[in-house]
């Protein structure tokens, strides 16, 4: 009988506690690696559409503050269009990353984006999705890193209207998307247990 020789598959391990020094050196002090940290500014002055900030805290299953986490954000453009090779649809706006990436802060364990808000995208069936902001979230202690949504409350017709949240069985529970809004600025806190548990997608 031939002997299988396969390779045995990696053990899995957490992000951290280096996740700061591997994602974002300059915050972390340690110049030389990249002039500035990837994913730290968005927009710049040309940048079409309606200006936000988008900015929140992570909660552990106990309540406390996560301090060492890493948050990515993914969206659309003002117009609904992806700065990206798979955008069939049309031209992102070439002044938008659709892209950025942040640190917490260890002292209160505040993210924030400077962004726009996004415009409506389809979803693969081709119904159209309220505007959104993608989230993944790493940290010490996370194996696999998590992704959610952030969707904008003023937005209650197209809310009530998305595909993807309509698939969220507890209804009560749609409301761990909906961020809170004070003028320009968007507040979303996620929690990863508890009774407040932000709903996590798998994709």
């Amino acid at each position: 009988m031939q002997e299988l020789r396969y390779l045995k598959e990696t053990p899995s391990q957490t992000a951290g506690p280096y996740v700061h020094i591997g994602m974002t050196p300059n915050f972390c002090d340690i110049g030389g690696v990249y002039e500035a940290d990837l994913g730290n500014a968005m927009v710049n002055d040309r940048t079409l559409g309606q200006r936000i900030t988008v900015t929140g805290r992570i909660f552990d299953g106990a309540g406390a503050l996560v301090r060492d986490a890493v948050i990515e954000i993914w969206q659309a453009d003002s117009a609904g269009y992806y700065n990206s090779p798979s955008e069939m649809r049309g031209a992102a706006d070439p002044n938008f990353t659709g892209w950025g990436r942040c640190p917490t802060r260890a002292e209160d364990g505040v993210y924030s984006f400077e962004t726009v808000k996004p415009g409506n995208v389809p979803f693969k069936d081709g119904r159209p999705m309220a505007p959104h902001i993608s989230f993944w979230i790493v940290a010490r202690g996370i194996n696999i890193g998590l992704q959610t949504r952030m969707y904008f409350p003023e937005e209650t017709e197209a809310n009530n209207a998305d595909p993807l949240l309509a698939r969220i069985e507890h209804r009560e529970r749609v409301a761990t998307l909906i961020a809170a809004k004070e003028g320009p600025v968007y507040s979303f806190d996620i929690y990863l247990q508890g009774p407040k548990e932000t709903v996590f997608l798998d994709i």
